[in-house]
């Protein structure tokens, strides 16, 4: 194995992202405005695209990290058969689950169940189709709904917060089913779909539009929530929650509610570009 992907099992994984979690909070102006500073240049961030380019206005770095576009800078693909990329970013994998395996990386996949932490959700999945999404450091870092649907529930599934980046993909077993994650289950007009929010070292807080932060704080035990009956729609393309600092998006479809077409390992992607089709 690795040096560096020994490390990854050696390393104080949540004492760390506490600690980057407080840093990246501090209101201190040059230490924000210093920070933000690195992230631009070593990046090579396009503020143009940024509401506001003015590191001043930024209150600490997670306010710059996640911050917010212009108007139309992420048009949306106006065919409302098409399925929408969730996030910015590059394509980790995409394909068919087959027999409720997802596929990681060369020689590792893991299955739908363990990524969901439920066996029963997991079933409407077991010949659907998937998608992978690595965001980096320099990416817009909102989420946003790959069609419309309604939210029907919520698991904080505890776990490891391994790397997500492509060397630790590669290397580590089940990595996205063992990191800690954000499970976010929809109904559709085609059916359920599930969106993942999935947690990584130093980046592992996620935050919602309807719950605000989930986390931090850290589960220790699978936490579920329900929402069914409360009527909270999202539209296609809506924003449905960010991670405050980078990680990776998962999205599930079930067997006749859609594919991911044309997609392949390390493509770059934008949210809102189509990825797929949605049943005729």
């Amino acid at each position: 194995m690795r040096p560096s992907i020994l490390l990854q099992y050696a390393l104080p994984h949540r004492l760390l992202t506490r600690v980057v979690y407080w840093a990246t909070r501090r209101t201190w102006r040059p230490w924000k405005d210093f920070l933000i500073g690195q992230i631009t240049r070593r990046y090579r961030v396009d503020l143009t695209e940024a509401k506001t380019a003015d590191f001043a206005a930024y209150p600490h770095f997670n306010a710059f990290f996640t911050r917010e576009l212009k108007a139309g800078a992420r048009p949306l693909d106006p065919d409302p058969a098409a399925l929408l990329c969730p996030a910015d970013g590059r394509i980790s994998q995409s394909g068919p689950i087959e027999a409720g395996r997802i596929f990681q990386a060369k020689g590792q996949s893991f299955t739908a169940a363990e990524l969901l932490g439920d066996e029963a959700e997991a079933a409407a999945y077991a010949d659907g189709h998937f998608a992978t999404v690595y965001l980096s450091p320099r990416d817009y870092h909102r989420v946003h709904m790959p069609l419309a649907g309604e939210l029907v529930s919520t698991l904080h599934v505890p776990g490891r917060l391994f790397s997500v980046a492509p060397f630790a993909v590669a290397d580590i077993p089940r990595l996205f089913a063992r990191n800690e994650r954000l499970v976010c289950h929809f109904r559709g007009e085609h059916g359920p779909f599930a969106v993942v929010m999935v947690g990584a070292m130093l980046v592992s807080s996620v935050s919602t539009v309807w719950g605000d932060l989930e986390i931090p704080p850290y589960a220790s035990k699978p936490s579920p929530k329900d929402y069914r009956g409360r009527g909270l729609h999202l539209a296609r393309g809506a924003e449905m929650g960010r991670f405050n600092m980078g990680s990776t998006v998962i999205v599930l479809l079930p067997r006749g509610g859609g594919r991911f077409e044309g997609l392949i390992p390390e493509q770059p992607v934008r949210m809102g570009q189509r990825v797929g089709t949605l049943p005729g």
